[in-house]
């Protein structure tokens, strides 16, 4: 970093009252969830956000507690493994596709990021991450795409590759993962992952089908590599899944 920026920061930094943190600036967004959390994994800094998802009332609720001990478990406790991923080798976790379940019983799926905070010497000392929310859109709203995501849906079991899906649609790749990406802030990519989840995590719910051939039924090589995108995901194995019921 050049010197005079440095120095800029420095100056600046230097002359607030208290350290900024953005808190803020994040209580006014609804539809994201914004947290600092320190080398112990504790919520240090929260935004309103993610004070009503968790069904609490006051941000001192959550301050000072893990992921664990504040969301259901075994989700909980994959969100603390998550944190300690990051704060123990210092590796960003980037544009994660989740689900998140929330006290209501309903589901949403966000797009996580969580990226490690180094103090004077570089030793990691916490982490800040934020989730964002997806909503869902009216077919009106990507009609350019519609019959892009219908073949999606209808073909989940067979290859999809993006340059085939961007001929069906009449653009290039390049046109066709932009516009999925404005409809659905996600990448071509992440949306067809989701979609199989989404399906999967329907077949777990509502039959008795064995899930190797769940598996293979949503677009996965095998079991394992279902199971491993599976608790990537949602943060649970897809027989801890069916088990426990989770709508």
């Amino acid at each position: 970093m050049p010197s005079f920026i440095a120095d800029m920061r420095a100056e600046l930094f230097g002359s607030l009252a208290e350290p900024f943190t953005g808190e803020a600036l994040f209580d006014c967004m609804g539809d994201l969830v914004f947290f600092i959390k320190n080398l112990r994994g504790q919520y240090v800094v929260v935004n309103r956000t993610l004070v009503e998802r968790c069904g609490c009332r006051e941000k001192g609720e959550l301050l000072g507690r893990r992921a664990d001990e504040i969301f259901p478990a075994p989700l909980g406790r994959s969100y603390r493994e998550q944190d300690e991923e990051v704060l123990r080798h210092g590796r960003p976790i980037l544009n994660q596709l989740e689900l998140h379940l929330y006290p209501s019983g309903g589901r949403g799926w966000c797009i996580t990021n969580k990226l490690p905070l180094s103090g004077g010497k570089g030793r990691v000392v916490g982490l800040v991450g934020i989730s964002k929310d997806l909503h869902s859109v009216m077919e009106s709203e990507y009609a350019a795409i519609a019959d892009v995501v219908r073949h999606i849906r209808r073909n989940l079991a067979a290859p999809l590759e993006v340059p085939e899906l961007a001929r069906r649609a009449g653009l290039s790749p390049y046109q066709l993962q932009r516009r999925i990406r404005l409809t659905f802030q996600l990448t071509a990519g992440q949306f067809i992952q989701k979609l199989r989840i989404e399906a999967a995590l329907q077949k777990l719910r509502e039959t008795a089908e064995p899930i190797a051939g769940i598996a293979l039924d949503c677009g996965y090589a095998d079991q394992s590599a279902f199971t491993r995108k599976f608790r990537q995901m949602v943060g649970i194995s897809p027989s801890a899944y069916r088990t426990r019921g989770i709508t």
